[in-house]
C-alpha cells in the first residue's frame, strides 16, 4: 500500500522504466519475421509463374530445381498446386 507522495512518484518510475521494458520487447516482435511458408503474395506467385512455364515447358522437376532458384519442396508443393489448377479447369 502506497503511503507517501514519494512512494507514489518512486511506484510510478518503476512502472513507467516496466512500460519502456515491454514496449521495446513488443517492438522486437513486431519486427521479427514470420516463420514458416509465406503466404501467396506476388514474390510467391512470381516463383510459381516462373516454374509453370517452365514445367509447361517441358522440364523436368529436377532440371528446374538444379538451376537453383527454388528447393525440391518448393517445387513438388509447386506442381501440387499445379495439379490442382489444372484439375479445376
Amino acid at each position: 500500500m502506497i503511503k507517501t507522495l514519494e512512494e507514489a512518484l518512486n511506484y510510478i518510475s518503476e512502472l513507467e522504466a516496466e512500460n519502456k521494458a515491454l514496449r521495446e520487447e513488443l517492438e522486437q516482435f513486431r519486427l521479427k519475421k514470420p516463420a514458416g511458408r509465406k503466404k501467396h503474395d506476388e514474390t510467391w506467385m512470381a516463383s510459381y509463374k516462373d516454374f509453370a512455364i517452365k514445367y509447361e515447358g517441358g522440364m523436368t522437376i529436377m532440371e528446374i530445381v538444379n538451376q537453383g532458384e527454388i528447393s525440391r519442396r518448393t517445387a513438388y508443393r509447386y506442381k501440387a498446386y499445379y495439379d490442382e489448377l489444372k484439375k479445376g479447369l
